[in-house]
């Protein structure tokens, strides 16, 4: 799949709110609705997508990694990202 664009999810306890990350093409990224965690870039190796960024809060930045699992149920709409046993479910934002 091409995992290009906005990907969000609902955020709990916040009706009608969501989150997630805008994946550009020259393999930039940004945070959508979270603003302690900055995204800045992303690539894809094989059923990985990798993640960097830095989180913010409490005046203390801290650059980070993050190596996700792209699940095989993964389509053009929805996105299974897995990290050990956690699993995140995205749906693509349309315009």
């Amino acid at each position: 799949i091409d995992l290009t664009g906005t990907w969000t999810q609902p955020v709990p306890a916040k009706r009608r709110m969501v989150a997630g990350m805008q994946l550009n093409a020259d393999g930039t990224a940004s945070s959508v609705n979270m603003y302690t965690l900055v995204l800045e870039s992303w690539k894809r190796e094989g059923d990985k997508l990798i993640l960097t960024g830095k989180s913010v809060g409490n005046g203390i930045n801290i650059a980070f990694t993050d190596t996700l699992t792209i699940d095989r149920k993964s389509t053009d709409d929805s996105l299974f990202l897995r990290q050990g046993t956690n699993v995140q479910a995205f749906g693509r934002l349309r315009r």
